[in-house]
């Protein structure tokens, strides 16, 4: 029997939130956020998305289907630190990877760029309901990872920002981070990305809410347990009361 089989079944024979979460258990598919009282349904939500949709791309659109102003949300940081790395062109600017892997390693920008490159036209949703569709062009997260090494007893990845006011950080399980849409994007609509849409380097990741898609990343973490990152929820904005998982 396939998992999905055994899950739909479950939902459908043994019914209720309570039978689909100790399968979603057995299987290893409750999220860092699956405690508490929202628990059994982030579980519910999670499981289902990953085990029905397993491998499923976000929609990708024409290139006349960009949006004409696409809205930023939000103004760059304005620390000191940050202050400098637009003052040199981001020359400093390096993607730490480290964690879980065989080789650890730290990028400049000019190296992404020198890997394959990848492009998707795709929509950035906000849970606040604005949304705008945009060219992205970056390294796919897959490639990174795999240049690094990554063990194959992985089960997260976590990105970070450079440590700056507002400092924050998120995750993604290993499943997105392979799928060859999530990208490390340097590049929005045929120029280098924006400093306001998160330039030099911003976390895309299409197949979930906007803001997984985290702006201003400088390291990413692999790992097997989220409990070391923030309060264990795998996310600041899991911290304030957002899902973990944001699939749509």
């Amino acid at each position: 029997m396939t998992r999905r089989k055994l899950v739909v079944g479950g939902l459908a024979g043994l019914g209720g939130v309570a039978a689909a979460g100790r399968l979603a258990a057995q299987f290893g598919l409750v999220p860092p956020d699956g405690g508490g009282v929202y628990g059994p349904g982030a579980t519910l939500n999670y499981a289902t998305h990953r085990l029905l949709t397993a491998g499923a791309s976000a929609r990708e659109f024409d290139s006349e289907k960009i949006s004409k102003v696409p809205y930023p949300n939000g103004k760059p940081p304005k620390d000191e630190i940050f202050v400098r790395q637009i003052a040199n062109g981001f020359l400093d600017w390096r993607l730490e990877v480290a964690g879980m892997v065989e080789r650890p390693a730290s990028f400049s920008i000019a190296e992404l760029k020198g890997f394959p490159a990848s492009s998707q036209v795709t929509q950035l949703a906000c849970e606040e309901g604005w949304s705008y569709v945009a060219e992205w062009k970056g390294v796919a997260l897959s490639h990174v990872l795999r240049l690094a090494g990554v063990s194959p007893l992985a089960k997260f990845v976590v990105y970070e920002t450079l440590p700056i006011k507002g400092f924050t950080f998120d995750s993604i399980d290993i499943e997105e981070a392979m799928h060859p849409q999530t990208l490390i994007s340097y590049g929005m609509n045929g120029v280098d990305l924006p400093i306001e849409f998160g330039g030099p380097l911003r976390m895309r990741v299409p197949r979930q809410l906007g803001y997984k898609s985290v702006k201003y990343i400088a390291k990413v973490t692999v790992t097997d347990n989220l409990k070391g990152f923030g309060k264990g929820l795998g996310s600041m904005d899991a911290e304030f009361g957002y899902s973990w998982y944001a699939g749509i």
